[in-house]
């Protein structure tokens, strides 16, 4: 008997459920700094690899490509952002930091700014912005779930949080990168496969990144060049050209600029990407994992804008004015999910493609894109499952590491360092794990009832980090100047307005974009509110006394060179 879709994805996902399972026994620790920071003993290759998976994160490979799909070139702000962002982290962080040596960035910051209040306030906005993206994270396990098993959306998640909770509190960061990088390498080669058996089909080229730049060897579009044949499709359907840039219908340079600079700079202050800095021997590996991490993030980054294309024109082309009793499998596969679904307006029987509210009879939540896509192409049933793995590997690795942030910020940050200065290694561990196990239940509450689609909650979680952590972790290293009333002023500043600018316009829903301050969305309004946070800082800084000279040796120190 042939296997369908969904005795695969039992398959595969289970073997892979496995393997996360038996590292993280493997893995297990017994004392808190092999739980924060793995016995700061993982070599750098390890450290890259695990990076890349807990940065690429249901966004990336679930969400990324069908953004990019839908918006063109508009939605390269997310491959320029969250690329960007890293050589900022290589620069401007990830030695300084790791140099200084200790286990959390709240701790860097209550220590850097001489004050527990500062260190509340890091503690506060770091349990902000990991709730925040690890919303996302069980949105994306709910999605993958809901197609490949046949569950409801809310059951996906539900195995998602005890799947995390399993591994999470068990081994600890130690687990955690080591499952990781055997999760970077399941969704890369998730990834990677059907872009390369879609692009061999389409083009006639198996690498993506070449054929996105050839023409189309079949269909109705055959010998013309894969981005002329979209703008084409989108001409003939009333829509902004796909490469379009800055045109009728697309986003403002003033906004594109603003959250690419959010993503760039949220990525270099999310604190759940630079504690990974602190699990390596040297500030020398610390550079060399952002190296590792860049190329093999680089491998999947440069594959989504083929995917993209290669998913748009596939599903107009297999969609567009043909009638709904002759939809595809497929379509109906994912009709059944709620993620897609066709509303007959006009009543003639044939889906109409269109983004006009007025107009549009097929409804298609961005995130599917990149799962739907082996379906679309009519690729084999195990590939489809591959893809599924491959999310819940992006997904999960990237959660595991923001409940770590979440736990340790309780844990160590709260309890040990300011409440009870007493507590035994054991019970700090103990309440490590009861604060991840915690943390979990609250992120499948938010994975549930996310406020909007993955990528878009996770740029919210990335503009909070920009307005919030990047200045003063910045000036922190390269000011001996900033004082704690500074540092505290900033933080709150930023975080505050980021957060209400974002509720407003996307929670709560008041305004529309006509209101949006300088054109900025909500996605974008991160880069303004780390401005706010910079003048904030520097300003109150100039009428308060600097800090202690113990204070400023040590930010003298940490940018020395280490001695050989």
């Amino acid at each position: 008997m042939e296997w369908g879709i969904q005795e695969w994805t039992y398959a595969i996902v289970g073997a892979t459920f496995a393997l996360y399972i038996g590292i993280a026994i493997w893995a297990r620790v017994g004392t808190t700094a092999g739980f924060y920071v793995a016995g700061q003993g993982v070599p750098a290759l390890a450290n890259g690899m695990a990076t890349g998976a807990d940065w690429m994160s249901a966004a990336s490979f679930i969400s990324m490509a069908g953004l990019i799909s839908f918006m063109g070139y508009d939605g390269s702000i997310y491959l320029m952002g969250w690329t960007g962002g890293y050589v900022l982290l290589a620069l401007l962080l990830a030695p300084y930091l790791r140099k200084y040596g200790k286990f959390t960035v709240p701790e860097f910051v209550g220590d850097r700014y001489y004050s527990q209040a500062a260190r509340v306030v890091a503690v506060v906005c770091a349990i902000f912005i990991s709730f925040t993206y690890v919303a996302g994270q069980m949105r994306g396990v709910g999605v993958v779930f809901s197609r490949s098993l046949e569950f409801e959306i809310y059951t996906g998640v539900y195995i998602g949080v005890c799947m995390v909770f399993l591994y999470a509190t068990l081994g600890g960061m130690r687990g955690i990168t080591y499952t990781q990088v055997a999760q970077y390498c399941v969704l890369i080669v998730a990834y990677l496969i059907p872009a390369v058996a879609i692009s061999q089909k389409m083009t006639g080229q198996p690498i993506p990144q070449l054929g996105f730049g050839s023409m189309v060897v079949e269909g109705p579009n055959a010998g013309v060049f894969l981005l002329e044949a979209i703008d084409g499709i989108h001409r003939d359907l009333g829509l902004p050209e796909y490469t379009g840039a800055f045109v009728a219908g697309k986003k403002s340079m003033t906004d594109i600029f603003a959250i690419t600079m959010a993503l760039m700079v949220g990525t270099a202050g999310l604190p759940h990407v630079l504690i990974r800095f602190y699990t390596v021997k040297t500030a020398r590996m610390a550079r060399w994992s952002v190296m590792w991490a860049l190329i093999f993030i680089a491998l999947l980054y440069t594959t989504a804008p083929a995917v993209a294309a290669f998913a748009r024109v596939n599903l107009i082309q297999t969609l567009h004015e043909r009638p709904y009793d002759q939809a595809p499998e497929w379509f109906t596969n994912w009709e059944t999910t709620g993620l897609i679904r066709f509303e007959d307006k006009n009543g003639d029987g044939l889906i109409q493609y269109s983004e006009d509210p007025e107009t549009r009879e097929l409804y298609i939540d961005r995130d599917i894109m990149v799962l739907a896509n082996p379906e679309i192409a009519e690729l084999p049933a195990w590939v489809v499952a591959l893809v599924a793995a491959g999310g819940l590997a992006a997904a999960l690795s990237t959660a595991a590491g923001l409940l770590l942030v979440i736990s340790s910020s309780i844990s160590h940050d709260l309890l040990k360092s300011i409440l009870i200065p007493d507590m035994t290694d054991r019970r700090e561990l103990l309440a490590a794990r009861i604060s991840a196990g915690g943390a979990v239940l609250v992120a499948g509450y938010f994975g549930i009832h996310p406020p909007d689609y993955v990528a878009a909650v996770v740029a919210f979680a990335f503009g909070l980090a920009a307005a919030s952590f990047f200045p003063v972790l910045v000036l922190g290293v390269f000011s001996k100047r900033v004082t704690k009333e500074g540092a505290i002023a900033g933080m709150v500043t930023g975080i505050t307005f980021t957060a209400a600018y974002i509720s407003y316009f996307k929670i709560f829903k008041y305004g529309g974009p006509e209101q949006w301050w300088f054109g900025i969305s909500p996605e974008g309004i991160g880069t303004l509110g780390m401005l706010m946070n910079f003048a904030v800082m520097l300003a109150v800084s100039r009428v308060t006394p600097p800090p202690p000279p113990e204070v400023q040796a040590m930010v003298e120190e940490i940018r020395l060179p280490s001695r050989v």
